[in-house]
């Protein structure tokens, strides 16, 4: 080996060494993958389970550790109109439009947001009902559009879609902690991505990704793939049902 290259090894080991290992690591699972609408669905539970594994050589961190799950379904566009009374009635006046933003979102922790972390590595982490239906890529500095994100948080919370859990997440011990998450009736179809990010002291440790999906199965799968695949058939097989129920009931009601 020449002097130039003991050298150059010789570097890189130094550097490795001065390198400062990963203290902790997140190891999280998922009570189910999958939850199935099926003819009497009123919406499911799943948990997040997780443990914060430490390096063995590292000393023991002064502040405890804090968890965020972040759940956010499918990705819709989603447009938030302002009315006005004009007379008797209600018009559209302005709207925004908001793409790409996830139509289900729901954030846990082990205490309040403001509590972990400052506003700005909220913000700038994507953490918070606020932060979350972020896009990532874009800073969203449009003027006004304030009111118009905080009006699409009320209607998506009054509609279920959207929550928030300050206690949502538990610590069975200092590192073994768990998190149900609710998802409603009223939650679509498709794949949900659940992020976990461990913080001690405000400062973000490790974080996990894993996904679960909703999907419908027997009887509404089989019509929903109706319904898509072959929509004039479908059409046309409902309008002959309710013909015939519509007549099945006159006869049934009709007076002799």
């Amino acid at each position: 080996m020449s002097r130039l290259s003991k050298t150059l090894l010789a570097a890189a080991l130094g550097l490795a060494a001065c390198l400062p290992a990963k203290a902790e690591t997140l190891i999280a699972a998922l009570s189910t993958h999958r939850i199935a609408i099926t003819s009497n669905y009123t919406g499911d539970q799943l948990t997040v389970f997780g443990l914060v594994e430490r390096e063995g050589r590292t000393a023991a961190r002064a502040d405890p550790y804090d968890i965020v799950v972040t759940v956010r379904g499918p990705p819709r566009m989603l447009i938030v109109r302002e009315k006005e009374r004009v007379g008797p009635l209600w018009v559209n006046r302005q709207q925004r439009r908001f793409p790409e933003r996830p139509i289900f979102l729901s954030v846990s922790s082990n205490r309040p947001i403001e509590e972990i972390l400052t506003e700005d590595a909220a913000r700038r982490e994507r953490i918070g009902l606020a932060n979350a239906q972020r896009i990532q890529s874009t800073r969203e500095f449009e003027f006004g559009i304030g009111p118009y994100r905080d009006a699409l948080i009320r209607i998506m919370e009054a509609k279920g879609l959207y929550a928030e859990h300050e206690r949502g997440v538990t610590f069975l011990s200092p590192t073994l902690f768990s998190a149900p998450i609710r998802v409603p009736a009223t939650a679509p179809t498709g794949s949900y991505e659940i992020e976990i990010v461990l913080y001690a002291g405000g400062a973000a440790l490790a974080r996990q990704t894993t996904n679960f999906e909703v999907i419908k199965t027997g009887m509404e799968q089989s019509l929903a793939s109706a319904a898509h695949d072959r929509p004039l058939l479908y059409g046309l097989a409902t309008a002959a049902l309710a013909l015939f129920f519509g007549w099945l009931a006159t006869t049934i009601f009709r007076r002799d």
